[in-house]
């Protein structure tokens, strides 16, 4: 019995070895493929002129996707002013101040359902709630709705990584005289500071291809980001959706192309960065 029993469980541990092994090589190739697509079909229009010159429309010749390019990082960092600071706040709140409060039990699970709402649902609402009172689209209502999707991300992710320092290290601060907060700040957000570089970086590397609510809020433009605040915005996501799926011309096919594979390797580096944070 106990040789049939070693037997059972020796197959069944290789058999789920096997299936794991095939799911990564799945998951690997899938990935392999995006990227040799993405690479094969961007890279022949990728030029100097491609990533400095502004968009056009079709049939006006230098076409580009600089000023995409700079509404994406404006609305990225105007979403990162507004949602990083209030989300570490809530998160040492919740870590440090409210850890076994139902107050605390409340915004945790307030902050769980945030993280699984549609983005194009958080689209809506601030489409609802700022783009229709103020008449108009623009880039910093995209950077709302960026900013409100980053916000739960960041909030638990400083909560968690703050679990994460010995309560020792609380302890020592504590009794060499330091109040709570001045512990929490200069001790325990210390001890903790490349997790909640990795939580930002995270957030960012989610929020920079989103493109279902910049199209209920900061929509299009061929133009500079000279309105952001009062006039549509152009933004790399929704220039590849527009280019490539609602474009009969084959030239602005290749330009989103070529706008995808830029946003790609803007991410892939923000990735790879953050996992050197979260090793270190």
């Amino acid at each position: 019995m106990k040789r049939r029993t070693l037997l059972f469980r020796n197959l069944t541990d290789r058999t789920m070895g096997a299936v794991a092994i095939a799911c990564l090589l799945g998951v690997l190739a899938a990935m392999l493929w995006i990227l040799e697509s993405v690479g094969t079909h961007g890279a022949a229009v990728i030029s100097w002129e491609f990533l400095t010159q502004p968009s056009r429309p079709h049939g006006v010749p230098g076409g580009g996707i600089a000023n995409a390019l700079l509404g994406t990082f404006l609305m990225t960092l105007c979403a990162a002013a507004m949602a990083v600071p209030a989300a570490m706040a809530g998160g040492i709140w919740l870590s440090e101040f409210a850890a076994e409060s139902k107050t605390g039990g409340v915004l945790r699970a307030a902050a769980n359902v945030m993280m699984g709402i549609p983005s194009i649902v958080t689209g809506l609402f601030v489409y609802a709630a700022w783009v229709v009172p103020t008449g108009h689209f623009s880039g910093f209502a995209g950077s709302l709705a960026l900013a409100i999707i980053m916000f739960p991300v960041v909030m638990r992710t400083t909560e968690d990584m703050l679990r994460m320092v010995p309560n020792t290290q609380r302890e020592a601060a504590l009794a060499l005289g330091m109040t709570r907060a001045r512990a929490t700040l200069t001790v325990v957000c210390r001890c903790a500071r490349g997790g909640l570089a990795t939580g930002v970086l995270m957030a960012l590397a989610r929020v920079s291809g989103e493109t279902a609510p910049l199209l209920f809020t900061a929509l299009w433009s061929n133009a500079w980001c000279g309105g952001f605040f009062h006039s549509p915005t152009a933004n790399i996501p929704v220039l590849m959706t527009e280019y490539t799926t609602n474009s009969p011309y084959e030239a602005l096919h290749a330009a989103g192309w070529g706008a995808a594979l830029v946003m790609m390797a803007c991410l892939l580096v923000l990735n790879i960065t953050t996992r050197i944070y979260a090793n270190r």
